[in-house]
């Protein structure tokens, strides 16, 4: 167990430990700039987490569906499910780009942006929003290698897609002059090449899963709904996270420039660790899928059991590295002395982070494993009240507060999930 656990989680490590560089990179190109413009990529990224993170479930749910179809050998239901996925991502591909005005506007004013901050937002924002289809389409294409039991795909897609976006990104804004265009050209440019290798991917080695596609079988409304059904419930957690994620991005915005630029680099913390352990995060959603499929409960609580044990010893790792190295890393993101000055005071909290905000996304990966969407949702709502309690009660702590907030609704998710896998097991819904 230890041995599949580590051969699908090095990979995702790997893999999604390159997805904040990306974000680590274009911040500390703004860093150079100035205050307005760390905020602004802060600002666009997070309206494009917003978005993206909310149509996850093309991800989420299509690798929970796929290990399944893998564990009991039905090929016709492996390619139908990736079929689904991509019907789903043609839809929802062509309405992102039908209101990306409405879209963006909307946005930028929920996230408080004024002024010159919210021109450069909307610069990066309307040139962003034309890589969704092929955003939207990775998703479809890594969930399913994930499903599939192959986390090598993702890792070449993922390393490929972000070096294209770095050198992009370094290439217009250093060399060509600009600022937060810069940067979303490189991600417009490096989504659509990744979405091509994907395809040349699949047809490389899993060609020969066309012979069992059947357009009809797609479109056969009982599957169809039975898979949008799933993705719905994943759906509305996610709209759960990225809402709290959102409201801290606009809380922060609300405290000023400088606590704007503190939190945007924060929060590259808080990635780097929940990519780390998301790498078996999604080891649990594809053994926990196989051996459901497969009908094999023992393995199944093995790989729960497992995949804990090693996310929680990366977290603890997390946890002394911030600790020991903190403000060093910090220099990584911006050289303004005022920056780091004002950024120094909150390390404390993610030191704590790792420790308390991983069990929530281990459970996250044993849930999509069971195709548990409506236990998942429900865990979320619950966590989204104790956030917003906490902040309204902790509101005079000021930037603590927000903070003490979002380490508490990633812990009590945590704690729901924990508790409804303690009562109902391996028949959670």
């Amino acid at each position: 167990m230890n041995k599949e656990i580590l051969r699908l989680a090095i990979p995702n490590i790997i893999s999604n430990i390159s997805v904040p560089l990306l974000s680590s990179v274009d911040t500390a190109l703004m860093g150079r700039l100035s205050e307005l413009h760390i905020g602004a990529v802060g600002i666009g990224a997070m309206i494009f987490n917003f978005v993206y993170w909310n149509f996850g479930f093309l991800r989420m749910g299509t690798t929970g569906m796929t290990a399944q179809a893998y564990g009991q050998r039905s090929d016709a239901a492996v390619a139908h499910t990736l079929g689904r996925a991509l019907l789903v991502v043609l839809a929802l591909g062509a309405l992102l780009l039908l209101v990306q005005r409405p879209l963006g506007q909307l946005s930028i004013t929920l996230m408080n942006a004024e002024g010159e901050q919210a021109s450069l937002v909307a610069q990066y924002f309307y040139i962003r929003v034309w890589a969704a289809p092929a955003t939207l389409g990775l998703y479809a294409f890594m969930g399913w290698y994930f499903g599939m039991q192959n986390a090598i795909y993702p890792l070449l897609l993922t390393i490929a897609i972000n070096v294209v976006n770095i050198l992009l990104s370094v290439y217009f804004v250093e060399y060509q002059g600009m600022d937060v265009e810069g940067v979303a050209y490189g991600t417009l440019i490096a989504q659509y090449f990744g979405l091509l290798m994907a395809m040349g991917l699949f047809l490389y080695r899993y060609r020969h899963y066309l012979e069992h596609f059947r357009l009809a079988a797609v479109a056969e409304w009982e599957k169809l709904w039975g898979f949008l059904r799933v993705n719905a419930d994943i759906f509305i957690r996610t709209l759960c996270l990225t809402g709290a994620f959102g409201y801290f991005y606009s809380q922060s915005s609300a405290e000023g420039a400088m606590v704007l630029a503190v939190n945007t680099i924060l929060l590259q913390f808080l990635n780097w660790m929940s990519y780390g352990v998301d790498g078996f995060a999604y080891a649990s959603e594809s053994l926990v899928g196989k051996y459901k499929g497969a009908g094999q409960p023992e393995q199944t609580k093995r790989a729960v059991r497992y995949s804990f044990a090693w996310g929680m010893g990366l977290a603890a790792l997390f946890s002394l590295g911030y600790g020991f190295f903190g403000d060093s890393l910090l220099r990584l993101f911006t050289d303004q002395a005022d920056v780091l000055a004002a950024a120094q005071p909150y390390m404390f909290w993610m030191v704590l982070l790792p420790l308390l905000g991983t069990p929530c996304y281990i459970w996250d990966g044993v849930y999509i494993g069971l195709t548990a969407s409506a236990s998942m949702r429900n865990s979320m709502l619950a966590a989204v009240v104790v956030f917003l309690l906490v902040n309204g009660l902790a509101g005079g702590l000021g930037n603590h507060g927000l903070w003490l907030a979002l380490l508490l609704f990633l812990a009590a998710r945590g704690a729901a999930q924990h508790w409804l896998y303690y009562r109902r097991g391996l028949s959670l819904e």
